[in-house]
């Protein structure tokens, strides 16, 4: 019984390192990809282990375009992303607290069309986003970038409304008895409780904004304000040679911010995500 056992969980060891390699090798593929010149990567071998290396696709790429560095492409990225990712947890986590702990009139009906707005595809409200934005002449510009994640962002107020109902109204009632008012409830209460679901929140967001390719498409004109998503995408060139080599090499380095903040996060991230859905 306790060789089936050990058999059992040496198979299912096995199998998780066959899969997750499966899940990671085109990551890897493209890091070695970095290192190759356009004949190896067009190749199209399925060896991680370049024939002749090829360094100068990271200085190349890194060079940027028309004057412009990814230095300037990656301060972009980091700013857009770092400013809506703060409004999109100061936003929702005070939309979460006030559906989830406030007592107040139309509450339910405001709840349901948070929930309704999840269900609309981002292709639908395209269009009109765009054309409000240009109305207000905000276009071409990061405003409409950044002003959207300062109006609380669906998924994670749902996030936050389940995290908070593991936590006990006592505390809220207790907080009232001392005099508090509820933004100090929320500030000082809330607020700290909700540690591991903000981390989660940040991982996530920070991903999907830095991530984000048609946002900056539609609405960065200029060169110089242009995101790491765009700049990359500028190496695949129709109506000249490609430089792959030099493409792999800026998308490699540009998986560094999101590694570092998943390696250093990532405890909080299992732990918010797992709480999420208990209820007190």
């Amino acid at each position: 019984m306790r060789k089936k056992k050990i058999a059992v969980k040496a198979l299912y060891h096995i199998l998780v390192i066959v899969f997750g390699l499966i899940m990671i090798y085109p990551v890897l593929w493209m890091i070695s990809g970095s290192f190759k010149d356009n004949a190896q990567i067009l190749r199209g071998t399925l060896s991680l282990i370049p024939t002749e290396w090829k360094l100068s696709n990271y200085p190349t790429g890194w060079s940027g375009f028309g004057g412009t560095t990814f230095l300037t492409f990656f301060k972009n990225s980091f700013v857009v992303t770092t400013v809506a990712t703060l409004g999109c947890v100061l936003s929702s986590s005070l939309v979460a607290y006030s559906l989830s702990r406030v007592q107040w009139r139309g509450r339910r009906f405001w709840f349901t069309a948070m929930l309704a707005t999840m269900m609309l595809p981002a292709q639908v409200i395209m269009i009109p986003q765009y054309l409000i934005y240009y109305r207000l002449g905000l276009v071409p510009g990061y405003a409409p970038l950044i002003l959207p994640y300062f109006c609380g962002q669906a998924f994670f107020i749902y996030q936050m409304m389940q995290f908070m109902q593991g936590i006990p109204r006592e505390l809220d009632e207790a907080a009232k008895i001392d005099g508090c008012s509820k933004y100090r409830i929320y500030s000082q209460i809330i607020l700290p409780l909700l540690k591991p679901c903000i981390v989660t929140t940040v991982i996530i967001q920070f991903y999907w904004k830095w991530d984000d390719y048609m946002g900056p498409l539609l609405y960065l004109s200029r060169p110089e304000s242009y995101t790491v998503s765009i700049a990359i995408k500028l190496f695949a060139d129709s109506a000249s040679v490609t430089d792959y080599g030099a493409m792999f090499a800026m998308s490699s380095l540009s998986l560094i911010p999101v590694f570092l903040i998943f390696l250093f996060f990532n405890r909080y991230l299992v732990q918010g995500i797992g709480t999420s859905g208990l209820k007190g």
